[in-house]
């Protein structure tokens, strides 16, 4: 299994929901088994700057890599670069 996580910060707070709601689309490709967008709760006191967090799931590498060629994720990616600031993905083999 492979865990996809991706932080994104937002340019302008007033963009946070936007940004979040553009991101909730990647649940509509269907190679995940388990899809998540969520807003960072920011408790930690060394560092607040991360606003959205992707979490997903994906059953081996070849789902994975059939979610980023989806076209939703290309218009994702369109729609949402503009807002961010910050970007990090990091995919972790689980088990």
């Amino acid at each position: 299994m492979i865990r996809h996580i991706v932080f994104f910060s937002a340019k302008r707070r007033d963009d946070i929901e936007t940004i979040r709601q553009g991101l909730l689309a990647l649940g509509t490709i269907p190679h995940s088994t388990v899809f998540e967008v969520s807003l960072n709760t920011q408790v930690d006191p060394l560092s607040d700057e991360i606003d959205i967090v992707v979490y997903a799931e994906f059953p081996d590498v070849e789902a994975l890599a059939a979610y980023k060629a989806h076209p939703t994720y290309a218009a994702t990616t369109a729609r949402v670069r503009p807002l961010r600031e910050l970007r990090f993905s990091a995919d972790v083999v689980a088990g």
